[in-house]
C-alpha cells in the first residue's frame, strides 16, 4: 500500500509559479513510477507529467511541456511538480499517482486526494 498526500496548491496570478509536492508513505516509494494528473471542473482527468522510479526518465503532456518540471527525492519519499508561466487554463485539482512499471499514461495503482490550483487572469 502507498498513501499519497499532495500539497502546495493555491491561488496564483497568470504568469506565476507554483511547486506541488506529493508525499508518499511506505518504504517502497522508490519502486514506483509517479505521475501527476489534473481535473478541471466539467472536464475529464488528464495526464500532466510522469517520472520513473529513479528519476532519470520523465514525460510531459504537450500542454505543460516547457513550463513544468517533475522531479523526485526518493530519500524523502516525495515527488514534485514545478509549474511556471501558469495560465488560467491550468486551473484544476492536481493529483499525484503511483504505479509499478513505466507507462506514463497508463493505469495507476494509487492516488492522492488532490490539491487545488487556481490561476487568475
Amino acid at each position: 500500500q502507498v498513501q499519497l498526500v499532495e500539497s502546495g496548491g493555491g491561488l496564483v496570478q497568470a504568469g506565476g509559479s507554483l511547486r506541488l509536492s506529493c508525499a508518499a508513505s511506505g518504504r517502497t516509494f522508490s519502486r514506483y513510477a509517479m505521475g501527476w494528473f489534473r481535473q478541471a471542473p466539467g472536464k475529464e482527468r488528464e495526464f500532466v507529467a510522469a517520472i520513473n522510479w529513479g528519476g532519470g526518465t520523465t514525460y510531459y503532456a504537450d500542454s505543460v511541456k516547457g513550463r513544468s518540471t517533475i522531479s523526485r527525492d526518493n530519500a524523502k519519499n516525495t515527488v514534485y511538480l514545478q509549474m511556471s508561466s501558469l495560465k488560467p487554463e491550468d486551473t484544476a485539482v492536481y493529483y499525484c499517482a503511483a504505479r509499478v512499471g513505466w507507462s506514463p499514461k497508463g493505469e495507476y495503482d494509487y492516488w492522492g486526494r488532490g490539491t487545488q490550483v487556481t490561476v487568475s487572469s
